[in-house]
């Protein structure tokens, strides 16, 4: 079964009753371009990476919140245990993988990414609206967090040693290559010892997640193992690269949530 959903399905199933359509953009750290102009798919409502599913007291950028943060915070935007989630954002595949990595992490299985996003969505000439709508009540969603699913750097110095798994970095070459300096300011240039990259654009055509045949001949070719640890600048793009590899069909799969930003300040 895909975890992505084309729309054509959203725009015929923009009404269904248990469907809540999140809207979890965010803009690149690697591009000083803004979105100004709010557009948005109707009935979708504002998903807040930054301040309401991230740790803001922690050192580093968009960090995985408590189970407790998550829960009331996805409660607060009607969230049931038995809704159905597609998640999107505003540049195609970015930001709404991070969303899905993140309800899959606390257990929650019935949700999907727009494939293409919202710029798949006016391409088609779908409707679109000013303004988010709003939560009509109080969701009964109960997080259960998957620690197996989030790796925390302890685990990645374990990691380094053990040939069973690949870590597999969605930065671009460039940046994992140490051609240019990393977007974040003091955050020096580097790799993880033994990963292997995999720019995230690599698995994308035209803001669309390749096919499964030609996303299972990118990894094929690039590793032989089943055990997957993605990594990136702070864990939004190794995200979509862990979206890449389930339609691929692999199953050991997780995100290096603290990714370079941790390793690289805290690893000399």
């Amino acid at each position: 079964m895909s975890n992505l959903v084309s729309v054509e399905w959203l725009n015929s199933h923009l009404n269904d009753e248990n469907l809540i359509i999140l809207d979890a953009t965010i803009p690149k750290v690697t591009s000083k371009a803004e979105i100004t102009k709010l557009e948005v798919i109707p009935n979708a409502i504002f998903f807040d990476i930054i301040n309401k599913f991230s740790d803001v007291l922690a050192p580093f950028p968009n960090t995985i919140p408590s189970q407790v943060q998550f829960q009331e915070s996805a409660q607060e935007l009607g969230v049931n245990n038995n809704s159905k989630i597609v998640v999107y954002d505003a540049l195609g595949i970015y930001s709404s993988p991070r969303v899905f990595w993140l309800f899959k992490t606390f257990g929650f299985e019935n949700v999907f990414v727009l494939n293409g996003g919202l710029p798949e969505w006016k391409k088609q000439g779908y409707k679109t609206v000013l303004e988010y709508a709003k939560t009509s009540s109080k969701g009964d969603f109960t997080a259960k967090y998957q620690y197996y699913k989030n790796v925390l750097i302890d685990s990645i110095c374990e990691i380094l040693e053990n040939n069973s798994f690949s870590i597999i970095d969605a930065r671009s070459s460039a940046r994992f290559n140490c051609e240019i300096p990393e977007p974040r300011k003091k955050l020096r240039s580097g790799t993880i010892p033994n990963s292997v990259n995999l720019p995230y654009q690599m698995v994308l055509d035209n803001g669309l997640l390749k096919p499964k045949k030609e996303l299972k001949s990118i990894f094929s070719k690039l590793i032989n193992n089943q055990n997957l640890v993605f990594s990136c600048g702070s864990g939004v793009t190794a995200s979509i690269l862990y979206l890449a590899a389930l339609e691929a069909d692999y199953t050991n799969t997780s995100i290096y949530d603290g990714s370079w930003t941790e390793y690289g300040t805290l690893i000399k």
